[in-house]
């Protein structure tokens, strides 16, 4: 009766065929690797890729989650140096698809950012530009503002404020709170006025605000 030898555990049987047990299963498994896909191998050598496709992706995760404007997409492309010619491609396509939408997006900006943080049509404006959208289309959005809902809420900010700046003398009070509007995008004499009259509901004495602050 012939008796089976049994080896150890991650021992190789000395009988066995040539290129099995563990070692050979290594070799194998570098092999594998080494040869890889033309594809990986040529992302080793540092071969670029196709700018176009380059482009795409990048516009895809810019745009996943927030909106951009077409002339931030072309900065982004132009910072990761892709060539014009693939950029604009790219960029086009996606403005036919509807991914970009200058005027969309200017018309979300000026939603969120007037009834968010209470800004004026002359900082929308100015914001919008420094997004890269068109004069225009600037226009035809901030034009959903008209003069009496800016003023509304000039008066819902100073609302909000005047409890902070009781206890100052008035003049100090009229700067604090002209201020804040003034940084908010709203002209002197709507500040001013709405000031004035927040002012008069308090009870204080606003003769000679009539001036420029």
């Amino acid at each position: 009766m012939t008796r089976r030898t049994e080896w150890p555990a991650g021992a190789v049987d000395p009988g066995a065929a040539p290129g099995s047990g563990e070692g050979a299963g290594r070799r194998a498994r570098s092999r594998s690797r080494d040869s890889g896909s033309p594809s990986s191998s040529r992302a080793e050598k540092g071969e670029p890729r196709d700018p176009v496709e380059q482009a795409r992706n990048i516009c895809l995760r810019l745009l996943t989650g927030t909106p951009r404007t077409r002339k931030q997409l072309a900065d982004a492309l132009r910072k990761r140096e892709i060539p014009d010619e693939a950029a604009e491609e790219v960029l086009s396509r996606f403005e036919d698809v509807g991914l970009i939408d200058d005027a969309a997006f200017a018309d979300a900006w000026v939603e969120s950012r007037h009834h968010g943080r209470g800004l004026a049509r002359r900082a929308l404006v100015r914001e919008l530009r420094t997004k890269g959208v068109d004069a225009a289309v600037i226009d035809e959005a901030v034009g959903q503002l008209d003069s009496e809902q800016e003023e509304e809420t000039a008066r819902e900010l100073v609302a909000r404020k005047l409890r902070s700046t009781r206890g100052l003398d008035r003049d100090k009070r009229l700067r604090r709170l002209a201020g804040m509007l003034a940084r908010k995008g709203y002209g002197e004499g709507m500040a001013l006025r709405v000031v004035r009259r927040a002012l008069e509901e308090e009870g204080e004495d606003t003769e000679g605000l009539d001036e420029p602050f």
